[in-house]
């Protein structure tokens, strides 16, 4: 094979380039295109290493502000129930002294109808028995024929109402 035999005259200068083009790839790629693509490659490290650190730092400041958020709204919590408390007290009280003077008022206008009722009682229980006693007289005089005094009559009626 003609190829065998010219290998011994022509491997040197084979050897020469392939080191040569070997020698030009690795100062192209990997002096040239290698130092650009690992500086690519740490930038977007440091940038995703940055964000991180600035995510953390901003998810430990708004677990502080939600803190202090709950504490106010706790503390506001509290300072609401206390003040309904207290208006829920002041109002049972108001409403006590209201009734308690809506109550003595109107025990004062009872007392006053029944006084008002007892004597319109015992005005109409007078004049019941005064005509009572006038019926009486006259009824006897019709019946029996004879006069009765009005004394008589009023106290035989008295007698027979009251007992």
């Amino acid at each position: 094979m003609p190829q065998i035999a010219q290998l011994g005259a022509t491997w040197a200068s084979q050897l020469f380039w392939l080191v040569l083009t070997f020698g030009i790839v690795f100062v192209v790629v990997g002096r040239g295109m290698v130092p650009k693509v690992q500086a690519t490659i740490d930038a977007r490290d440091a940038s995703v290493a940055a964000d991180l650190k600035a995510a953390e730092a901003a998810r430990a400041e708004a677990d502080a502000v939600e803190e202090k958020w709950r504490a106010e709204e706790n503390a506001a919590r509290e300072a609401a129930q206390r003040k309904l408390a207290e208006a829920r007290a002041t109002a049972a009280s108001a409403t006590e002294a209201k009734l308690a003077s809506a109550g003595e008022a109107s025990h004062a206008q009872i007392a006053a109808a029944e006084a008002r009722i007892a004597a319109a009682s015992a005005d109409a229980m007078n004049e019941i028995e005064g005509v009572a006693a006038d019926a009486a007289q006259q009824i006897v005089a019709r019946l029996a024929g004879f006069n009765v005094t009005k004394a008589d009559a009023s106290d035989a009626v008295k007698a027979v109402i009251r007992g």
